[in-house]
């Protein structure tokens, strides 16, 4: 009954929309006369202007991207006119923001919009395409938000393209939305991209249609069997929830754009996903791609249905925060991985490889081991694909949320299996069910209540909560992972250690004190690490170690490959302050993988075999 009142209700509302849109909607043109330059023109036409000053602005922050983004940076050439074409005057009083005083009932702006960086966040036009994230180039009337919004992508015949987009076709080359929330979540792809698409029978007897649009240098055949592979990982994805989502428009499109100079993304919509990719093309390249697919998919569930309610409605004005990103994106990053396996792309030996990244992230960055999964949460708005010009110590104070959350969904998932006979896909569905499917925002509070009534113990609930999402304790993975006949072990035990990160040749320090090009400066070490200890920071240049003379970095290996774990040596370094001499303390690398009983040595036993096959098995039916 309420899916059906839910539905009803966004048919009226779109109706609404539509019944208005002849006198209220704002309507775009966008057209590009200088793509080889990488400009667009962009016409904006708002009827029915409310009285009073108009405020115009370009976005600070777009959908699924937390950090701010200065988009206002790339538009310039901004006019304003009437509906009789007499000039207005327009101010600037903000980088992003425009003024219009005195005007009529009808105005028009005009803008050009610079677009060089192919992303998930920003745009790219060049002679090949059109690469669009909405809030990189739509400057939006405020306190317009709820009006309905007409776009004509007007010359895509002139450059023979195709338009690939989550927007409303409504004739020609005009696309709608029913607001300006939907409008910034449309990422649209304008080129001569391939397609293929096909039918998913959902549980509520409809089908839903599953578009894929490549832009790149391949066949449709290669384009065609790559479908038939994302085809297998949305079912597996189905399964997880045991339905699709209802998609507005009864279509969900991945909009993949494939070249070596791209900047390399994956972002999520509600009704779509953009994804760019840096290799030269996909055949070749299918199972390394899917992980994308894989995981932005699982967020038209996770973060665009499942929504913090912290990021709803999202301001384009500022960063947004969120203390659940270690559930939107950590466990969608669990998930992406786990589906791979059951959809038959990896093997458990591979998958390995990647749970360890997350055991590693979880158990041996010193974010992790002095912050909670929420406060990381809450550092995406300056860590996600934000532009830091000043050093940081991100190093000593940050571990992202998508490797935090994606091993606390680990744990847990193995916690559910062994514990309580239930299994993460239960949680997560549970989730679906109380929030996602009816569009009911939550809180890490919300979720602790969802947990509690999947196991049946709130005091579980509370507990995991307490200690492993608020506060900083860890599960027993090693334990954990042995139910699956999985070893966590050290994967250089016994091997020297002394923590250098990667080393940058040269530099001005080395510069300064005459020492050559080839000395290495160190970037800022972990505060785990031996080098660190020994009072060695960013910037400083290592000269000698245990005696040794340090002219390149590669000598570092060699003076301490013959080392063990517990000798001290002296080492030598250069800073500002001068010359310092220490000691420094040989440790045993720290660093973790996880291998399968068999591949130790060791023989799992039926019930380890069992509960490995049952998680990591394809759920399709």
């Amino acid at each position: 009954m309420k899916k059906q009142f839910l539905a009803a209700a966004f048919a009226l509302a779109m109706a609404g929309a539509n019944a208005q849109s002849a006198q209220q909607a704002i309507n775009y043109a966008i057209t590009f006369p200088n793509a080889q330059h990488h400009e667009a023109e962009i016409a904006m036409t708002i009827p029915a202007a409310p009285a009073g000053a108009l405020e115009l602005h370009m976005s600070r922050s777009s959908a699924g991207r937390y950090a701010t983004h200065e988009f206002g940076k790339n538009v310039y050439n901004v006019k304003a006119m009437s509906a009789d074409g007499k000039p207005l005057d327009v101010k600037q009083i903000a980088g992003d923001v425009y003024q219009i005083a005195n005007h009529g009932a009808t105005v028009k702006v005009s803008y050009t919009l610079y677009a060089d960086w192919t992303d998930g966040t920003y745009a790219g036009i060049d002679r090949s395409h059109a690469h669009l994230n909405m809030p990189a180039v739509i400057m939006w009337l405020a306190g317009a938000d709820k009006r309905p919004i007409h776009i004509d992508f007007a010359d895509v015949k002139h450059h023979e393209w195709l338009i690939a987009t989550q927007l409303k076709h409504e004739n020609g080359t005009v696309y709608s939305a029913p607001n300006l929330q939907y409008l910034m979540d449309s990422p649209t792809e304008l080129s001569n991209f391939k397609e293929t698409h096909w039918d998913v029978k959902n549980t509520n007897g409809k089908s839903e249609r599953i578009n894929l649009t490549i832009h790149s240098n391949d066949e449709q055949a290669t384009i065609d069997n790559f479908g038939k592979m994302v085809q297998t990982v949305v079912l597996e994805e189905k399964a997880v929830f045991g339905e699709l989502p209802v998609y507005d428009y009864g279509e969900y499109t991945f909009l993949d754009d494939v070249y070596p100079t791209n900047a390399g993304d994956g972002m999520e919509h509600r009704n779509s996903t953009c994804i760019v990719d840096q290799n030269e093309k996909v055949a070749g390249n299918e199972v390394d791609l899917l992980s994308t697919f894989a995981h932005e998919y699982f967020h038209s569930w996770n973060v665009k249905r499942i929504r913090p309610k912290a990021l709803e409605p999202f301001n384009f004005t500022h960063a947004d925060m969120s203390n659940e990103l270690w559930f939107a994106e950590g466990f969608t990053q669990y998930y992406g991985e786990l589906l791979l396996v059951r959809s038959g792309f990896h093997n458990v030996d591979e998958y390995g490889n990647t749970l360890s990244g997350l055991v590693n992230a979880i158990l041996n960055t010193p974010g992790a081991a002095k912050y909670p999964a929420t406060e990381m949460s809450r550092k995406a708005v300056f860590t996600d694909a934000g532009i830091a010009i000043d050093p940081t110590n991100y190093q000593n104070n940050f571990t992202t949320y998508y490797y935090y959350g994606g091993a606390i969904a680990l744990a847990l998932d193995l916690r559910l299996r062994s514990e309580f006979n239930l299994t993460l896909d239960d949680f997560m569905r549970t989730v679906w069910l109380t929030r996602g499917k009816v569009m009911k925002p939550y809180t890490v509070a919300d979720l602790q209540t969802d947990l509690g009534t999947v196991t049946k113990s709130p005091k579980f609930a509370a507990e995991f909560f307490d200690k492993y999402i608020t506060g900083i304790e860890k599960n027993n993975y090693e334990a954990l992972l042995a139910k699956a006949g999985l070893v966590l072990r050290k994967r250089a035990a016994g091997k020297p250690w002394i923590g250098l990160p990667p080393l940058i040749t040269g530099g001005r320090m080395a510069t300064v004190h005459g020492l050559g090009a080839g000395y290495p400066v160190v970037i800022t070490p972990s505060m785990f690490s031996p080098v660190y200890k020994a009072g060695v920071d960013a910037g400083d240049v290592i000269t000698e170690i245990d005696g040794k003379k340090v002219n390149d970095a590669a000598t570092i290996n060699t003076i301490i490959a013959d080392k063990k774990p517990g000798d001290k040596v002296s080492i030598v370094f250069n800073s500002r302050s001068g010359t310092h001499s220490g000691s420094l303390l040989i440790e045993e690398n720290p660093a973790l993988e996880i291998v399968t009983f068999e591949k130790a040595g060791l023989a799992p036993s039926a019930d380890q075999k069992a509960f490995r096959n049952s998680w990591l098995s394809s759920k399709v039916k």
